[in-house]
């Protein structure tokens, strides 16, 4: 089967597996075509593969897709007749002692499948792969040593799923984890609709920052721009961690201590707050029917959020021109720190 592998990657781990993959179809005997979704003119109006296999490749975000392959995959042309398809994930593994340790996959694979199948492709395959974890917002860096083993212990893993897949035979092991995966599921679609927000405003740049415009230039959804002579990050980002491990002197952190503090505001004026909205949705439904009343209320209040997350963001950026406020936010970051490692992009 001739194939086209589809792919994005934050930081490397979905374009090491393509290219995996890759290696084992030609390996069999059949040509083999490796696409960056960001590096493509338009994601929108894609040219109809002819290819015999079209393989998909995207790190989970919040135990989903990112917004940029789903889109992409919302986007991609129905299926020519007998056109067959294979998906896979990279999610968060890690590694305790000699233990290799699985991470979650949420909806990424079933969602995905879903379109596909739409689109009338036959979907042959499924995997997983637990790639190391990256998310440096959220953990430190693993050892050199440990990333490697992970990748030398996955390569072996999905070298066998494409030999097998090459072979003729369907692989769904994506769908042995689908119990935990249906379970932490309202946990993808609440990452999507405001965690990717929340975090897209945690990124700042210190003053180490040498404007060599690579977070900028790298950014596979164009979501990095200067504001007051520093990179600023809108709503469009989407915690790819690319920035962050490209940055050649360190100096995009996240505002680990700023974040902690805001949210210890937010719940000293929870309670005034609650009683608010209380009294507010017994108004709404003196006049609208229940339903109505509470998504006008979760309406309302994701507004209310996000104008208010903006708000404080673009302070906090503004007030990083003072070098005391500068040091307060930095220090209290742990990405500031070398014990918090980092990754070298391989996107």
């Amino acid at each position: 089967m001739n194939t086209s592998i589809y792919y994005f990657s934050g930081t490397g781990n979905a374009k090491r597996v393509s290219e995996w993959i890759s290696n084992i179809t030609e390996e069999s005997g059949f040509s083999s075509k490796l696409i960056n979704i960001d590096e493509l003119a338009s994601r929108r109006s894609i040219e109809k593969p002819d290819s015999e296999l079209i393989g998909f490749a995207s790190p989970t975000h919040g135990f989903n897709f990112p917004p940029i392959m789903l889109n992409f995959l919302w986007h991609f042309p129905k299926a020519r007749k007998g056109q067959k398809a294979f998906i896979v994930n990279t999610r968060a593994g890690m590694k305790m002692g000699k233990l290799f340790l699985p991470g979650l996959s949420g909806i990424a694979q079933l969602f995905a499948a879903l379109v596909l199948i739409l689109k009338g492709y036959a979907i042959i395959a499924m995997k997983p792969v637990d790639m190391p974890s990256n998310w440096i917002s959220f953990h430190p860096g693993m050892r050199q040593k440990v990333v490697a083993s992970i990748i030398e212990k996955r390569e072996e893993t999905t070298k066998r799923f494409a030999r097998k897949m090459y072979s003729g035979k369907k692989n769904y092991r994506a769908l042995f984890d689908i119990v935990q995966d249906l379970v932490i599921a309202p946990i993808s679609l609440l990452y999507y609709a405001i965690g990717r927000f929340v975090l897209a405003k945690t990124f700042i740049a210190s003053s180490d920052c040498i404007q060599c415009n690579l977070c900028i230039k790298n950014c596979p959804v164009n979501a990095i721009h200067y504001v007051n002579n520093r990179p600023f990050w809108s709503y469009k980002c989407e915690s790819c961690m690319r920035c962050m491990n490209a940055c050649p002197t360190r100096a995009i952190e996240t505002a680990h201590g700023f974040v902690i503090t805001l949210g210890i505001l937010l719940d000293i004026v929870g309670i005034a707050y609650l009683n608010t909205l209380l009294n507010y949705e017994n108004l709404l439904t003196s006049y609208l029917p229940k339903i109505a009343a509470v998504l006008s209320i979760l309406a309302i209040n994701s507004v209310i959020f996000f104008v208010f997350l903006l708000i404080i963001y673009r302070l906090m950026h503004f007030l990083l021109r003072f070098k005391c406020f500068e040091k307060l936010i930095i220090y209290s970051s742990f990405t500031k720190y070398k014990f918090w490692r980092r990754y070298k992009p391989k996107f």
